[in-house]
């Protein structure tokens, strides 16, 4: 097939994330024409370059679009409108999974259990499900990528509380999300499917690299920014969990993604606390795919090597266009 690898780059011309060109490699591995195309914020070029190269599908890796950081949304509606198919969610699916608030209240109907919580909007009342007990967890409610999370989003106080709200509201323009923080063990379970979804071996982070007084999260730097204490002192890797529990962890992570309607691959968050209770942060649709991170090595884990991921995410996208 000629698939195009569509992706975002901070800059008209910058560089591409290190995932694009070995998912490129992946797809050529599996006999495919990969082509990549890199934007920004232009429309037009966008289209044009979808237009000049015909793809027969996209694998679509976009996570934001200009300073829109829900950008992707629109640029998925584009490829709808474009009758252009391609991988991971339609834009009312992605909408699901990027709003924080939405899809916490989703997840109740479908009795995933997760933190408590409370939203402090930009425009409007605080909105809360009853009495939280500090300390609590704030981030932007609508951010990705762990956007606006780092050491001041663990708070203990009302005053540290405000503080931070007021933070999220004028450097990000979001509503801020406020949850109880759950003590416990942090893991990730990636799911790869739709129909017939299977959950991968549970992922877990090691915090014991960071210094005793800091916060046991996995946030911005720890992530995104080698060379910081955050990044060099949590590691991830494969859980060591007795059989029973695994399996109950998976079917709490089958049953989220499930619910958000996730399409093609996704990865679960969870954390859980010392009574042993499961709790879901959050659910990352189409989450990064790069080959030492955590989808992809739980992934190789489960027998899945990372071109025959690559070449089964495709083959999900495609059989959906085939099934509507």
């Amino acid at each position: 097939m000629r698939i195009t690898i569509l992706t975002y780059v901070d800059e008209e011309g910058g560089e591409v994330d290190a995932v694009v060109p070995q998912i490129a490699a992946a797809l050529k591995a599996g006999k495919h024409q990969a082509s990549i195309l890199a934007v920004h914020k232009d429309l037009k070029k966008l289209i044009a370059g979808l237009t000049r190269r015909k793809p027969q599908l996209v694998f679509n890796v976009l996570e934001e679009f200009g300073d829109d950081a829900a950008g992707n949304i629109a640029v998925c509606g584009v490829l709808d409108a474009m009758r252009i198919p391609y991988t991971g969610c339609s834009p009312g699916e992605y909408y699901l999974g990027q709003d924080k608030v939405l899809s916490k209240k989703l997840l109740a109907f479908e009795n995933v259990q997760c933190p408590k919580f409370a939203v402090f909007g930009m425009d409007q009342g605080l909105e809360t499900g009853g009495n939280l007990r500090m300390p609590l967890f704030v981030k932007p409610a609508a951010m990705d990528a762990s956007i606006g999370i780092g050491k001041k989003s663990l708070v203990h106080d009302a005053a540290a509380l405000m503080k931070q709200v007021v933070r999220i509201h004028e450097e990000y323009k979001d509503a801020a999300l406020a949850e109880e923080f759950i003590e416990g063990r942090e893991l990730y379970v990636g799911v790869l499917g739709n129909s017939d979804a299977i959950a991968l071996p549970p992922i877990e982070a090691d915090f014991s690299g960071l210094p005793a007084d800091a916060p046991k999260i996995y946030d911005r730097a720890a992530k995104w920014e080698p060379g910081t204490k955050e990044h060099a002192g949590i590691k991830t890797g494969l859980a060591d969990l007795p059989d029973e529990f695994r399996a109950k962890l998976q079917k709490i992570s089958l049953d989220a993604y499930r619910a958000l309607r996730v399409r093609d691959y996704g990865r679960v968050d969870l954390r859980v606390a010392d009574t042993g209770e499961i709790y879901v942060l959050e659910v990352n649709a189409s989450c990064y795919l790069e080959r030492e991170d955590e989808f992809a090595v739980s992934a190789q884990a489960a027998g899945i090597d990372y071109d025959a991921l690559i070449a089964r995410i495709v083959e999900l996208a495609v059989a959906r266009k085939r099934s509507y």
